[in-house]
């Protein structure tokens, strides 16, 4: 078995990691918050109103699309380079990607053009982001002891909370220092402009790290796979498509909060860009304490015990939730979306140790890559594109309805899938796993 790493290289580690996911969902969130209060005017002026914010929403779902691709293309060299050198690449796409959607003209200055590249520059996003998170949660989870591995894999899951409080705070900063008019008409480009200097910081933190233990012996004992994917896809497709299954209802929850509700807010409730922002803040923070809760409470009582938790409160969260907003009530807004980040938070926290722990080594990149990431088109872009049909056929609770089904699907595919707690992240290489053989113990 691998030694675990010292306590001081672990701190490092964790550090890494949620430097890493912090900074890379700051880039991928602040588009989500752009897309929800201000692209509307920007990008499509010809639509007006709640048809614009919907249409720019809607391409904050094209990342989503990307992001599986993502997962096979940095999975493969996560797989055979190392998880270090992929996730300095992941973080550069997306920090480029990034300043270059606050470089971006107007459509009144350029045209359907400037749409083009909005939605390239968001698929490039969706492209990186693809390949983050797998690397980020196997830095943590590849290094810890066994006793530890729900502890430690809870850093690379705080990332989308911390970095929707930043993203949310940078915005409020940005808005109130600018004026209203001044941050639709320019200053949103300043968090997209600013967000170089961390990605700066996050490949400083990232190179200092070591490769992990796990990734170390398929390097010593040249067992590295020519095709990760293929492998992966022949080996293990069941855990694929099932982890798929578990993720889609935490993908639904949290773009509906971060990406749905905040246009929503501005339409529907009535409220002010200040007010929607201090909410995701505020449900930023209590998702953040879900999170370290069930991660650490997974090493306790086991990842399937907590995960089961989460999808039960999902059932009744997304139409609750719903039912819940009414105009004009801000308290009424901030309770819903909490409520909608907590139901993630319960999930989110384990899945860093949960999702690895179901792949051999030799392709672990790749697998957990993918099932978090086709779990995105489900849970998360889907919601994004259909949620205005879903409002105009069955209101406001159509898009509870829809969080209801993701946790029944989840529920189910949890079900199906086994207990991983006490699992040796250790595998022997010299052969495929059978379809039939738990790949943790062969």
């Amino acid at each position: 078995m691998s030694t675990p790493t010292s306590n001081t290289s672990m701190a490092r580690v964790a550090t890494a990691s949620l430097a890493g996911t912090t900074i890379e969902f700051y880039d991928f969130l602040i588009y989500g918050l752009a897309a929800g209060l201000v692209f509307n005017a920007v990008f499509f002026p010809e639509y007006g109103g709640a048809e614009g914010t919907w249409a720019s929403i809607a391409t904050f779902g094209v990342a989503f699309v990307f992001r599986p691709l993502g997962a096979i293309v940095f999975g493969h060299f996560g797989d055979r380079i190392g998880r270090k050198v992929t996730l300095v690449t992941t973080l550069l796409i997306m920090g480029l990607s990034t300043f270059a959607i606050g470089l971006l003209p107007s459509a009144t200055s350029i045209g359907v053009v400037a749409v083009a590249l909005l939605v390239t520059l968001r698929a490039l996003q969706g492209f990186a982001l693809g390949g983050e998170w797998a690397g980020a949660a196997l830095l943590t989870t590849e290094h810890a002891g066994a006793k530890k591995r729900g502890a430690y894999a809870m850093f690379p899951q705080l990332g989308p909370s911390v970095g929707l409080i930043l993203a949310a705070g940078v915005m409020l900063l940005f808005l109130n220092t600018f004026g209203q008019d001044a941050f639709v008409s320019w200053a949103w480009r300043l968090p997209f402009l600013v967000s170089l200097v961390l990605v700066a910081v996050g490949m400083w933190v990232r190179i200092k790290i070591a490769e992990t233990p796990s990734f170390a012996k398929i390097k010593e004992q040249k067992a590295e796979v020519r095709l990760p994917f293929g492998d992966c896809i022949r080996d293990q497709w069941r855990q694929i498509l099932l982890g798929a299954g578990i993720m889609s209802t935490v993908f639904a929850a949290f773009y509906t909060g971060v990406a749905f509700l905040p246009g929503y807010g501005i339409q529907v409730v009535g409220l002010t860009f200040n007010q929607i922002l201090f909410a995701l803040i505020i449900a930023g923070a209590v998702m953040s304490v879900a999170v370290i809760g069930s991660a650490i409470l997974s090493d306790v009582i086991g990842r399937k015990a907590v995960l089961m938790t989460g999808m039960v409160v999902a059932l009744a969260a997304g139409p609750i939730a719903f039912a819940t907003m009414e105009p004009g009530s801000y308290g009424r807004y901030v309770l819903a979306m909490c409520l909608l980040l907590v139901v993630l938070g319960v999930s989110y926290g384990p899945m860093a140790a949960y999702l690895p722990e179901q792949f051999q080594a030799r392709y672990r990149y790749t697998g957990a890559g993918l099932a978090y990431n086709l779990a995105g088109v489900l849970g998360g872009a889907l919601p994004l594109v259909i949620g205005d049909d879903l409002i105009a056929k069955w209101g406001p609770e159509g898009i509870g309805y829809f969080l209801t089904v993701n946790a029944v699907i989840s529920a189910v595919c949890l079900l199906m899938m086994t207990e991983t707690k006490d699992r040796a992240l250790d595998v022997t290489y010299e052969s495929p796993v059978p379809l039939t053989t738990d790949p943790a113990n062969a």
